[in-house]
């Protein structure tokens, strides 16, 4: 009952309460030309030239006019007025998923308005109400108002160039927000693409005084190199110290008497020292003193004298 082809696509008459009878033709691209019911319109004359002005009021005129509800907003002119849509995105998806209609499937959206305001007397959309043209404004009716109602038939229109541009995820976000997200990812992005080039710049003057540093002290290429070096470097200081404190602690040993240290002796592993005329009770002092310190040693005594070989 609704349809007709048009450039090859079957166009359809989108109404909530009404069939689009899509069934028959399930899964084909269709035109789609709204009813009222699913938009807002007001035609005006406004002391602006360009159609581009127009748009950027379009918010504020319906500002009193709409209920609560995210909407999207559209204008062309007729004549020497202004036509300008107010729609909701979510309540015409809403209707086209209603009628098992796939946004994939639709080619190309249309208001009644643009495409039926030269239609003559009333034409019966459902079994309660009719378009009708009023002060040539599209709008619905109740049938009881109408004396008579023809059928809705679409085989003479021919469809405009004013297409209505539908946003899938309008409903979930503004198109302020989305301007105000846009901002911040902006500024996020200059952030980072900043952090980025000082990054850069950082690592090529690090770079550089690796550069200079290996050169300076003539370090290896490889880091695995410069690693095996770290470590003979680090066990030849770990032996050095441990050489200096265990020749610190001999030398400051309280000796009685004829007691003296008349031997001291580095070797690969050991330092060695050997003390003449020294007594037993000499040797158990000196025992207690290394053991205090957690030195690694062994000690013998023979003749008088004491023999101590500290392991490094």
């Amino acid at each position: 009952m609704f349809t007709i082809f048009n450039s090859n696509l079957t166009t359809l008459f989108l109404d909530p309460n009404s069939s689009s009878n899509y069934s028959a033709i399930k899964g084909a691209k269709v035109n789609i030309i709204l009813s009222p019911s699913l938009y807002w319109v007001k035609k005006l004359s406004l002391p602006v030239k360009y159609l581009r002005d127009v748009k950027k009021l379009l918010p504020s005129i319906f500002e009193e006019t709409l209920p609560a509800g995210n909407y999207s907003y559209t204008a062309y002119k007729s004549g020497d007025e202004f036509l300008i849509f107010a729609y909701e995105d979510k309540l015409i998806l809403e209707t086209l998923s209603q009628e098992g209609i796939s946004l994939s499937n639709v080619a190309n959206v249309y208001f009644a308005q643009s495409e039926m305001q030269n239609i003559e007397g009333a034409l019966k959309v459902n079994e309660t109400q009719s378009l009708y043209v009023k002060d040539d404004i599209v709008v619905l009716l109740p049938c009881c108002w109408i004396e008579e109602s023809g059928d809705l038939d679409l085989s003479d229109i021919t469809l405009s160039k004013h297409r209505v541009v539908l946003h899938q995820y309008g409903h979930i976000v503004d198109n302020s927000s989305l301007y105000k997200i846009g901002a911040v990812l902006v500024v996020l992005s200059m952030l980072v693409f900043g952090e980025y080039f000082i990054t850069v710049q950082k690592t090529a003057q690090i770079s550089e005084l690796k550069d200079k540093v290996f050169e300076k002290y003539k370090l290896k290429q490889t880091t695995l190199q410069n690693r095996s070096m770290l470590k003979k470097y680090k066990n030849i200081h770990e032996r050095q110290t441990k050489i200096r404190e265990y020749i610190s602690y001999i030398l400051s040993l309280k000796l009685q008497g004829r007691e003296k240290l008349s031997k001291l002796s580095l070797s690969n592993t050991t330092l060695n020292a050997e003390f003449s005329d020294a007594s037993k009770a000499t040797a158990s002092r000196i025992k207690k003193r290394l053991k205090s310190r957690k030195v690694n040693f062994k000690a013998d005594i023979k003749d008088s004298r004491l023999y101590l070989e500290m392991i490094l």
